[in-house]
């Protein structure tokens, strides 16, 4: 098996230098040069462009950070497979990585036999130009800041098994007809109880949720689909309404 070169683009000499070592150790991945800013990352691609396989960039960086450097190849055509790597995950910042032609996103800290996984994965031809891809990591931490927004706390239970479904009807809509009768119990069994109690569980997040978040919150991620003005949701709005926009988040990702 061909041995995958790798350029990184990172400030961090400290997780550069773990890189190698990691790399070295798999006889997979071998890292074949380094940058510390946009500015030096890009003229290595434009000189040495054949020599990479893959680019793994981070996103911030001192002179020109790592949306530079994907603005560029894009305005240039310079075709390569570039990984981000960034301890900010907010939703704009992914779709607008995924729209300047990045594979996938990977958020810090992360690990590296996963990181290796999708520089593999990247450089496989099935895979290539389909878009970025969010791993599962990064859509629980999505749905972790989403109800943080919202104002549940995580220490009540039903913070727990709202997250859960909501993961759940994402990776699996089919469930959407089933909440009461499928959702519920699987949620029951991973957690040693009943389904009584975590619909109960459930709904009293949500109406601590009504009572916490602001108005513009509510507005920003719900629209007008709920009116917390007159009445709650119900706990199958709440959580269908989450996964929707998810999935619109992360479909809008992939399809740039």
């Amino acid at each position: 098996m061909e041995e995958i070169k790798l350029l990184i683009v990172d400030d961090n000499i400290n997780l550069i230098d773990m890189l190698k070592e990691f790399f070295l150790q798999t006889n997979r991945i071998k890292v074949v040069a380094e940058a510390y800013n946009g500015e030096d990352g890009l003229a290595l691609i434009e000189k040495e462009k054949g020599n990479f396989d893959v680019v793994l960039l981070d996103l911030i960086m001192p002179k020109k950070d790592g949306l530079w450097l994907l603005e560029q190849c894009k305005e240039k055509n310079i075709d390569i497979n570039v990984i981000v790597e960034s301890s900010y995950n907010a939703p704009n910042v992914i779709s607008e990585v995924a729209a300047l032609g990045a594979t996938y996103f990977v958020l810090k800290p992360f690990d590296l036999i996963d990181l290796e996984k999708k520089i593999i994965e990247s450089t496989n031809k099935s895979n290539q130009k389909i878009g970025l891809k969010t791993g599962e990591k990064q859509l629980q931490l999505y749905v972790t800041k989403l109800l943080h927004q919202l104002g549940i706390p995580s220490h009540i239970k039903g913070y727990q098994y709202l997250r859960d479904c909501i993961l759940i009807l994402y990776n699996r809509p089919e469930l959407l007809g089933g909440i009461t009768k499928e959702l519920y119990p699987e949620i029951a069994i991973k957690y040693d109880t009943t389904v009584s109690r975590v619909e109960r569980a459930i709904r009293h997040a949500i109406e601590v949720s009504c009572s916490r978040a602001d108005s513009e919150t509510m507005q920003e991620i719900f629209g007008y689909s709920i009116n917390y003005v007159k009445a709650k949701p119900t706990n199958s709005e709440f959580m269908v309404t989450i996964a929707d926009k998810l999935r619109l988040e992360n479909e809008k990702a992939t399809q740039r």
